[in-house]
């Protein structure tokens, strides 16, 4: 005779016949993951041998047959993920041989129908979550005393949470999510009396209005507890101290609630806690207490009142893949540990009041697919190394004051999605080269100062012209409602006229300099000036103090290119995006002043195309620094010694010829000769092309002038 009869996943249509009520002798029947439809047949209630029915994963409509209760060996009931509805026969419950129950995911209403005579206790799981149940959950529900798993989450259940739920002793997971459950007293009672289940795992208790405080009882339960949930709940007060005795907890989520105050600082002994959720809460707080969260891979506290400066230590937390800081009241710059976080995912910190430049270290966030940082009082340029980012899909920088162009690095985000630069002092021209991002859905550039012609083709050509309004400068395409751009002809005209203008001022200019230049000759060879005087009618451009304090971004650390005896050096970003080596002299060393003298004496008659560029100076009583080249390739030491640098023997010639050059100058070229006192490679610096240029041993910071005038 036939006992097991298994069709999983057979790709069965049409209704179950009724004649299986025929194989009486059938122990398991399994007709799972097909595409079965119509009733579930009377006659089911035939097989008095069954012990496991499945019907789960199918289309099947209507009730539970009310014979359904005759099978009193029946073990296992799955018949979850169907359009079943109706009430749920109380028979059900009636056998006592039943382990597990799964009516989850179909469309059954009424109560739960539980009473003090039903047997239950061989019942381990109870799923009924994802219908329309309603009415309270059934004191007598602790009479199934091996009860692990209950879930009844999405329904329309009422009522106070009954304590008898602290009687399951063997409850690992309980979910009474997104129901209208409500708790006995204001001390959240639920929390109170699930301490006794000393084996529970996991609580959910989200979108109930429960209402109340978290109990100082909190601290009592099972070190097992791995996740607590418990969004949208209402939740007033503080977070207890003893939240810290929760030594196994991996996830917890109160966001929604109405929590203040601050978050215990005993929280940091929660060496497991992995996902972290306290958002749209009243927290006032600042973030160090988090950094000792070492196996936090997810923070989000957004829509808080968090204050003060990011930590630099939050950017050691090396398991950290999003993070979520939005509105709140953060202050300072960006910290440049969080921007070096090589595999953090998400990260968004808009609407705070951020302030200060985009560091460079930007570039270093190569996993990141969502980086937000609107709404805050950014400054200074966007850096280029923006563009290494190459797996980024959001982007917003929007609402800050940043200024400069867009870069055109941007081309480099092949995966980029969706961009926001609007509601900043950007100028400049949209990049050609964004006509190459594939993916990219979006590019809202509006309300900055933009101009020239907006790309056609690529993503550019689904725009909209809200993603352009108000930038006076810009032209393209009518349908963008900005004005069309000048035709080539017309450009043409205009160039052929200007031309004629320039021609025409630059005879006149020459005529006059020819006569100025010989008026000026006959002077000089009535009175002969020395070097010293020449120089001083040279006009060079000046910084003042908040211009250099500015490029360097208020001398971060991360600009630093070294320290000497005399001061330090820091890589400077000016205004126009020239990059700018500024070595600051330290006033408060002994000889530092008649140092900085002495090489502005030695410099500023020195000019030759392999020696170090002094661009200018900036000098007042209390501050003394001078504006060099920046050498983007740094010292010929690094590449004649280091493992990661090469040079071919072209290049060995050539720089050989640059240094001679330097020093033929400075002995032969000078009206007075100078001699290098230190030369060596690591004094030899070199230039985007790789052309040497003599400097300092250390790259702009020595104690004693590099050059020594031979008198």
């Amino acid at each position: 005779m036939l006992k097991i009869l298994n069709f999983r996943d057979n790709k069965l249509t049409g209704a179950i016949p009724n004649e299986i009520g025929n194989l009486t002798m059938l122990t398991i029947l399994t007709f799972r993951d097909n595409k079965l439809t119509g009733v579930i047949p009377a006659e089911i209630g035939n097989l008095l041998m069954l012990t496991a029915l499945d019907f789960h994963n199918n289309k099947l409509t209507g009730g539970i047959p009310e014979n359904i209760g005759n099978l009193h060996r029946l073990e296992m009931l799955y018949l979850y993920n169907n359009t079943l509805s109706g009430s749920i026969p109380a028979a059900i419950f009636n056998i006592s041989s039943l382990q597990h129950i799964q009516l989850n995911q179909n469309k059954f209403s009424g109560p739960i129908p539980l009473t003090a005579s039903n047997k239950l206790s061989n019942l381990e799981s109870l799923l009924l979550d994802d219908n329309y149940l309603s009415g309270v959950i059934p004191s007598t529900i602790s009479n199934a005393t091996k009860l692990a798993f209950l879930v009844l989450y999405n329904n329309e259940l009422t009522g106070s949470i009954p304590t008898s739920l602290g009687s399951l002793r063997n409850i690992k997971f309980l979910s009474l999510a997104g129901n209208k459950l409500s708790s006995q007293s204001s001390e959240l009672s639920i929390f109170t009396f699930l301490t006794s289940c000393r084996t529970l795992k996991y609580l959910v208790l989200d979108n109930n209005p429960l209402n109340g405080f978290l109990p100082a009882s909190f601290s009592n339960y099972s070190t097992s507890l791995e996740a607590i949930s418990a969004n949208s709940c209402k939740i007033k007060g503080n977070i207890p101290d003893g939240i810290s005795n929760l030594s196994s907890l991996v996830l917890l989520e109160f966001s929604g609630n109405e929590l203040i105050g601050s978050v215990p600082r005993t929280m940091h002994s929660l060496a497991n806690l992995q996902v972290l959720y306290l958002d749209s809460n009243q927290i006032r707080d600042v973030l160090d207490i988090f950094c000792g969260l070492h196996s936090l891979g997810l923070l989000d506290l957004s829509q808080n009142q968090i204050f003060g400066s990011i930590p630099e230590c939050l950017g050691n937390m090396k398991k950290l893949r999003e993070i979520y800081l939005d509105t709140n009241r953060l202050t300072s710059m960006i910290p440049v540990t969080l921007l070096s976080m090589k595999d953090l995912q998400i990260l968004n910190l808009s609407s705070n009041f951020l302030s200060g430049s985009l560091p460079l270290e930007i570039g270093n966030l190569k996993a990141t697919y969502s980086l937000d940082l609107s709404s805050n009082q950014l400054s200074g340029i966007i850096p280029t190394t923006i563009g290494m980012l190459q797996v980024l899909q959001n982007l917003s920088l929007a609402r800050n004051n940043l200024q400069g162009s867009i870069p055109e690095s941007f081309s480099h985000m092949v995966s980029l999605e969706f961009l926001d630069l609007s509601h900043n002092n950007l100028s400049g021209v949209i990049p050609k080269s964004m006509e190459a991002l594939k993916s990219l859905k979006e590019c809202n550039v509006s309300f900055n100062r933009l101009s020239g012609e907006i790309p056609r083709d690529g993503p550019f050509r689904n725009f909209t012209g809200q993603l352009f309004m108000n930038n006076e400068g810009l032209c393209g395409d009518p349908r963008l409602s900005v004005s069309p751009c000048q035709s080539n002809s017309i450009r043409r005209s205009s160039k052929r006229k200007v031309l004629l203008l320039v021609i025409s001022v630059s005879g006149i200019a020459a005529i006059l300099i020819i006569a100025i230049g010989a008026l000026l000759n006959l002077r000089w060879l009535k009175k002969p000036k020395s070097g010293s005087e020449l120089m001083s009618m040279a006009k060079y451009d000046r910084f003042s103090y908040y211009d250099l304090l500015r490029s360097t971004d208020n001398y971060n650390e991360s600009n630093l290119l070294g320290e000497g005896s005399y001061g330090s050096v820091y890589k400077g970003i000016l205004s126009d995006g020239t990059v700018v080596a500024i070595k600051v002299f330290n006033l408060l060393v002994e000889d530092s002043l008649k140092s900085f003298d002495r090489e502005c004496e030695a410099l500023k008659s020195l000019r030759h195309r392999n020696l170090t560029k002094v661009v200018s100076c900036c000098s007042n009583p209390d501050f003394k620094a001078l504006v060099l080249k920046y050498m983007p390739n740094g010292s010929l030491e690094k590449w004649l010694y280091s493992h990661n640098h090469f040079l071919d023997m072209f290049q060995r010639v050539n720089i050989m010829i640059d240094v001679a050059c330097a020093l033929e100058y400075l002995h032969y070229g000078c009206d007075t000769p100078v001699v290098h006192c230190d030369l060596k490679p690591s004094n030899i610096l070199l230039d985007e092309d790789m052309a040497a240029h003599s400097m300092d041993p250390r790259g702009w910071f020595q104690q004693e002038s590099m050059y020594t005038v031979l008198e």
